[in-house]
């Protein structure tokens, strides 16, 4: 086993940890300004909002943002503090008192990996929360997508803009899906104008959400001053797909770590896929790993035993391309485990434990030849 060295170890990590902020607070500024542009452009026209509002908002946002960024802050942190020890010479030095690259990064790898698990467990539940209120002043605000979707124990409930400028409100206390259909039981429909009053409602025992339409069973028509009507079967014409229903459920950003689990248990047990959440959770398990491994990545393009010899701009791009080809080697396989093609945590899994392996053996070979 390696041998640790308690105060080098802890030079070491305050490097490591001083960077690690730098470019987290740099990458920080940056998401905040181009989210605030974003916000100040979707809001242009609307009455009533403030400059100083659509920032406190873009701040609800930026630590589920910071989350997603994460791993190439540390990639950059960790170049950083790396390079700055070498034109210091003070990583020569270490080198030639018969430190390995190993024990070098050990101090790094800890940090990282300590800093992930306190993000899953402690800044993921207050991300969620942030980003939950987000999702919804923005839905207040009609910059986000039309109509509101949850799916609770209580039932399905679905708000859906009408043409006329009203809404319909539709909650059914059972759901179930089967292949491209949705069944719903103990079904109602309330019909409201722009001015939120009342219009009709339909209550239906059984109802069948198919293509662009809900196929009631057992309904009743209901307006007021009138008696109501009743419908053996009744075909009410609809914007909602399942393919909207789905993709408008609680994002999984919106749920902390501890609530996932229990959310796609209940959501799986309603009849509907949770892969989205699923993946999610997946992802979250495995992001101290992938930090460690951003670290090893980091230590490939850094860790060179003649800084002297030039090379150092194509070090830069190798470490930026290989921070993209992560991107996208991991949107490839939450595509793949979205569409059931994959397992989902091997989907979730693979591009961490891919980028782990990858860096490991480069680092191997440049260390031990």
């Amino acid at each position: 086993m390696p041998r640790l060295y308690i105060t080098l170890s802890a030079y070491l990590v305050r490097h490591f940890l001083l960077a690690l902020l730098g470019t987290l607070l740099v990458i920080t500024a940056l998401i905040v300004l181009m989210d605030f542009i974003e916000l100040l452009r979707r809001s242009a026209g609307k009455e009533g909002v403030e400059a100083l509002f659509l920032l406190k908002l873009s701040l609800m946002k930026l630590p589920t943002l910071i989350q997603q960024v994460m791993p190439f802050a540390v990639l950059i942190g960790a170049m950083i503090a790396m390079w700055r020890l070498t034109r210091s010479h003070e990583l020569v030095v270490i080198r030639a008192a018969g430190v390995s690259v190993w024990q070098f990064l050990a101090p790094a790898l800890v940090l990282v990996a300590v800093l992930g698990v306190v993000n899953v467990t402690v800044v993921n539940p207050l991300a969620a929360l942030l980003y939950k209120r987000y999702e919804q002043v923005e839905d207040g605000m009609t910059l986000a997508r039309q109509g509101t979707f949850n799916l609770s124990e209580g039932g399905l409930w679905l708000r859906e803009p009408r043409a006329d400028g009203g809404q319909t409100v539709v909650h059914a206390a059972n759901v179930r899906q089967d292949g491209l259909d949705l069944y719903l039981r103990d079904l109602t429909f309330i019909y409201v104008d722009g001015r939120e009053r009342f219009l009709k409602r339909i209550d239906a025992r059984l109802g069948r959400l198919e293509g662009s339409q809900f196929d009631l069973t057992d309904a009743w028509v209901m307006e007021p001053g009138q008696v109501g009507v009743h419908h053996d079967a009744l075909v009410l014409p609809t914007t909602l797909t399942l393919g909207r229903v789905q993709e408008n459920f609680a994002s999984p950003e919106t749920l902390s770590f501890w609530q996932l689990p229990g959310f796609i248990a209940f959501f799986e047990s309603a009849g509907f896929s949770a892969q989205r959440h699923s993946l999610y959770f997946h992802s979250l398990i495995a992001s101290p790993v992938l930090l460690c491994a951003m670290v090893i990545v980091a230590a490939v393009f850094s860790v060179r035993p003649n800084q002297r010899s030039g090379g150092g701009f194509g070090r830069v791009l190798g470490a930026v391309g290989s921070g993209f080809l992560l991107y996208f080697f991991s949107k490839l396989s939450l595509a793949l485990g979205q569409s059931s093609t994959v397992p989902v945590w091997l989907s979730a899994w693979t591009p961490t434990l891919v980028t782990l392996l990858l860096g490991t053996a480069t680092l191997l070979h440049l260390e031990d030849g």
